[in-house]
């Protein structure tokens, strides 16, 4: 043994990549970077994302305080989903997991 204790994983850092490793999260998350969007256009960017599943991920990222549900009072009433500041962060620290890719894969 080289007298070094293996460093335990800190659990905000476990549930925070568990949260991003769950399917389409990411990518809903990156999806919402620049402006806000619609259910259809969200789907649009992800095509192969089921409604079901996006309705799934979206309520999920709701529920951590990532994105929100704004509707507008409008006619016909539109709503929208946007990153919060919270997901504006991790949105731009999952930038850096895009810059990887486009040099690595």
């Amino acid at each position: 043994m080289d007298g070094h204790k293996p460093k335990l994983l800190c659990g905000k850092v476990e549930q925070s990549y568990q949260m991003i490793s769950k399917k389409w999260a990411a990518l809903i998350i990156h999806t919402l970077m620049e402006h806000p969007k619609r259910f259809s256009e969200i789907q649009t960017f992800i095509p192969d994302l089921s409604k079901r599943m996006l309705t799934e991920r979206i309520k999920e990222l709701e529920e951590t305080g990532i994105v929100i549900r704004n509707v507008i009072a409008e006619r016909p009433v539109r709503t929208e989903y946007s990153l919060t500041r919270k997901g504006k962060e991790l949105g731009y620290a999952l930038n850096y997991v895009e810059a990887w890719a486009e040099k690595w894969l």
